[in-house]
């Protein structure tokens, strides 16, 4: 055999790569289908936006304003009545947030706590108590137990700041309670204390 034949034979494109570039080819082509495939169906499991307010009643501030009724209270609000009770006598509901946990506190109207519960109570644990879902599941539960006390109406007062604060609104809503008034209690500091002083590098 000569030298210019061996070369030659050598130097011969095969056919192997251009198989191998169709097969990787093919490969990759399938790869973006399964992946465009997978985004489908993973959008399709995705709840509507609209799921879990199921229990969520809605107002048109604008058009209240319009028909000047009265939002704010007065000299005649105690004595005001809501579902046949006066404002002064409606059960209250104390919802303390901060950022790890939710707490809620039934009292009747004199101020006497009946019912207590939180996030921990509920089942939560550790990061998991300071969650806007948390909140709402607690407040879910523990205002079906007022509901068992026959509380119907109640009045809500926040105190603190945190995730949970509307979420917890939101469940005592969904459970079937009729909130009057909202009251937000959280202690504001006119006189904080100083920030540190810049750290110099």
């Amino acid at each position: 055999m000569s030298l210019k034949t061996i070369l030659s034979s050598v130097l011969k494109p095969s056919s192997r790569p251009l198989v191998q570039q169709q097969w990787t080819k093919a490969l990759h082509s399938s790869a973006v289908l399964m992946k465009a495939e997978d985004r489908k169906q993973m959008l399709a499991s995705m709840p509507g936006r609209d799921e879990g307010t199921t229990g969520e009643k809605s107002i048109d501030i604008d058009t209240l304003f319009g028909k000047k009724e009265k939002f704010f209270p007065d000299a005649s609000t105690s004595t005001q009545l809501f579902n046949g009770l006066p404002f002064s006598e409606i059960p209250v509901a104390n919802i303390r947030v901060s950022s790890n946990n939710t707490i809620i506190v039934f009292t009747d109207s004199k101020g006497v706590p009946r019912l207590t519960h939180s996030c921990g109570c509920e089942g939560f644990k550790n990061t998991r108590k300071g969650t806007n879902i948390a909140a709402q599941a607690t407040a879910i539960t523990v205002g079906s137990k007022a509901l068992e006390l026959g509380w119907k109406t109640i009045r809500v007062k926040v105190r603190g700041l945190g995730p949970g604060r509307m979420s917890a609104i939101k469940g005592l809503q969904m459970s079937g309670l009729n909130i009057v008034s909202i009251t937000d209690n959280t202690p504001v500091s006119w006189n904080p204390p100083r920030p540190r002083k810049q750290r110099s590098l």
